[in-house]
């Protein structure tokens, strides 16, 4: 029998991390195309980090919980759920309600978790190569042959970003802070990792491209990061913005993207409808997730947190040391 209620990690007020309180919420109950999932883990992203500072609201009738993924066991099912059933190991992109033992998610929004994967590594997964695939793939409409320019090479999406981009067979430079942070990529398969204090990113993409200038550049900076993007983009090339670490505003020379017929996007992915959301991961799971299931792409994990150790998992978070994911596990 399921409990009444659930434990969650809950944002008492927004501000720091010692703002995140362990408390109770009522259990959450699957609704038409629902499956209720037993949690093993949740995947810790910056944009948790930003909901409890206030800066990053839920949508609209989602969970104010944090966790916008996690990993799990089916344990129950809403009316007219055809995809799962009980006990299946899945994972799953979530509006929120990922820091707690039970969440309820829509069947389209999950995936299968590989018998030779670890449950709870699976948790690193979702909202990663989601992201990537939408907007590197989709809007970035990135090409095997082509060359793609990765800010932020060791985060989680960096990380997941380069293993991607080396499956569809293109090339990937990407910018990190330190030496370590620089190795760590290229073990993963990087053809190039910058260290942004030390060398021009813009020199490195003419370079590597023969002075033709990168294709895509996925771009979590933003501020001034961007002119130096549109600069280093051949003719013809994508720009797609998906944070704005630095600022979320850039002064560019319109006359440069008129010259070499860039395109500017971007996009966010967790106030997409459920339908959309159902969309990218059928779309992932049909390109990317044979990958997945032969281990050629997998979750690098940092760091592993109970929950009831979130405060220090955001702190973490916050400090930017990481290198891929930071997961909080549910015993």
């Amino acid at each position: 029998m399921l409990p009444s209620e659930i434990s969650a990690l809950l944002i008492d007020t927004y501000g720091p991390p010692e703002n995140l309180k362990i408390g109770k919420r009522p259990m959450p109950v699957a609704g038409e195309g629902e499956v209720l999932v037993k949690v093993a883990a949740a995947g810790v992203n910056r944009a948790d980090v930003m909901q409890r500072q206030g800066k990053y609201p839920p949508p609209a009738g989602a969970s104010d919980i944090p966790g916008m993924e996690i990993s799990g066991i089916v344990a129950a099912l809403g009316p007219n759920v055809s995809q799962w059933k009980t006990g299946d190991k899945i994972c799953a992109l979530l509006n929120g309600g990922g820091y707690a033992d039970y969440v309820a998610v829509p069947e389209g929004h999950c995936l299968p978790v590989p018998d030779n994967m670890k449950l709870q590594d699976a948790a690193a997964l979702p909202e990663a190569m989601i992201t990537v695939y939408a907007n590197l793939f989709e809007s970035g409409a990135l090409k095997s042959g082509e060359t793609a320019l990765i800010h932020g090479g060791s985060s989680g999406i960096g990380t997941m970003a380069i293993q991607m981009v080396k499956a569809r067979g293109a090339s990937v430079i990407v910018t990190v802070r330190t030496h370590e942070k620089r190795e760590a990529c290229y073990a993963l398969g990087a053809d190039f990792a910058v260290v942004y204090d030390e060398e021009d990113f813009v020199d490195t993409c003419r370079r590597a491209t023969a002075g033709r200038g990168v294709d895509v550049v996925l771009d979590m900076v933003g501020g001034d990061y961007v002119v130096k993007n549109l600069t280093a983009l051949c003719v013809g090339g994508r720009h797609v913005s998906i944070a704005s670490q630095k600022g979320a505003k850039a002064e560019i020379d319109i006359r440069m993207i008129m010259q070499k017929r860039l395109v500017l996007t971007g996009s966010t992915l967790r106030g997409r409808d459920r339908a959309e959301k159902a969309r990218l991961v059928t779309k992932l799971r049909e390109e990317f997730w044979p990958g997945v299931a032969t281990q050629k792409i997998k979750p690098v994990i940092y760091q592993r947190f109970p929950l009831k150790d979130g405060v220090q998992a955001h702190k973490m978070m916050e400090n930017g040391a990481h290198i891929g994911k930071i997961l909080l596990e549910i015993p």
